[in-house]
């Protein structure tokens, strides 16, 4: 393994670890992340990749970047600064794009989650946001600031499901008069649980 990172080194420019390092150092110390270590490599490989990618004008599009800059949005703006900080010290102009796959590494380190798991629950989030606009559409406030806690609460909830974690409450008593009152939203609920136990196998206790 030692000789593998190693390798890696070799093969990675001092300037491109340094630009990586900075942009660390700002995420952490401007903006007060917490960041596992792991994202030392991943992000130095990832601004490597993408540097080379611009050289041999290959272009790379990020199918999450709206996804990404409504869910995550301070480290988006983080992921702005390092493209910002890039074209300064390394003359290399990114696409704005990659100022959301910077922002997914960051995501990544917060939770100490890896990228795969990092890109299903962001579609996770926005699947069930698409089920409860088919089912509410026109009634929801998109601006609000309810909107804004309800994706809060989707973020979490969909790392406890990529953890294994569950909400768990002995409130029958709350639960049953929610369900009684807000029979519309329980339908649209019953759908997002079909959904999450079909395309994540977790089932979304009745407290969730």
């Amino acid at each position: 393994r030692s000789r593998q990172f190693q390798e890696w080194i070799s093969n990675i420019p001092m300037e491109h670890m340094q630009i990586s390092a900075d942009i660390i150092s700002y995420a952490k110390n401007e903006c007060g992340m917490e960041l596992n270590q792991s994202i030392y490599v991943a992000l130095t490989d990832h601004i490597n990749f993408a540097i080379e990618r611009v050289e041999m004008g290959v272009p790379f599009q990020n199918p999450f970047l709206w996804e990404i800059k409504k869910f995550y949005y301070q480290e988006y703006l983080i992921g702005k600064v390092a493209i910002g900080m890039i074209e300064k010290e390394l003359k290399v102009t990114l696409p704005q794009d990659e100022a959301a796959f910077i922002a997914l590494h960051i995501v990544n380190a917060e939770l100490d989650l890896d990228m795969t798991e990092m890109v299903s629950m962001t579609k996770l989030v926005n699947d069930i946001l698409k089920i409860v606009d088919k089912h509410f559409g026109e009634q929801i406030d998109k601006e609000s600031v309810f909107y804004e806690r309800f994706i809060t609460h989707l973020k979490f909830f969909a790392q406890r499901v990529y953890i294994g974690k569950e909400v768990k409450s002995d409130d029958t008593e709350f639960q049953e008069i929610i369900r009684n009152k807000y029979h519309e939203c329980i339908e649209c609920v019953d759908e997002i649980k079909d959904y999450v136990k079909k395309t994540c196998n977790h089932d979304i206790t009745d407290e969730e």
